[in-house]
């Protein structure tokens, strides 16, 4: 049977981009973060914090800032911390992260949140909040590292 050499052109392409694809996410890494995000909200709500992300063993410095919309009301302190998956260097992490979601607090309570941003790198957190809140509603979250 005889493959005529375009066919076999396109079909090593193929496999090479392929391949590159492959490569491209097996060089992508992981690291640890680490922050503490404190909200106000009354219908529209806004956050700031700061923490740490480790990567590679070393620390970097990172800030947080969001708003939220919706149905929230109170004042809450939250400490999350977590792994951040898909990235190549530590400013893969800078961008802007979005979720939506429903929870409240009295006290104390428990947060677990996945996002990701433009860049592909993704935040699997979870969190301990204290404080009192009520909240359904539609937030934005973004992270520098400094």
């Amino acid at each position: 049977m005889n493959i005529s050499s375009g066919f076999r052109s396109v079909a090593v392409a193929a496999i090479a981009a392929a391949g590159i694809g492959f490569a491209s996410a097996a060089h992508a890494d992981s690291g640890t973060i680490r922050f503490a995000v404190y909200k106000a909200a009354f219908f529209v709500g806004g956050s700031g914090g700061e923490g740490t992300l480790t990567f590679h063993g070393r620390k970097y410095p990172v800030s947080i800032g969001g708003i939220s919309g919706g149905l929230a009301f109170g004042a809450s302190k939250t400490y999350f911390q977590g792994t951040v998956r898909h990235i190549r260097r530590p400013q893969d992490v800078t961008g802007i992260y979005g979720a939506a979601g429903g929870g409240g607090a009295v006290g104390k309570g428990a947060q677990m949140i996945v996002m990701t941003n433009d860049k592909g790198a993704q935040l699997e957190l979870t969190g301990r909040q204290v404080g009192l809140q009520i909240n359904a509603d539609i937030s934005g979250m973004s992270i520098k590292v400094k």
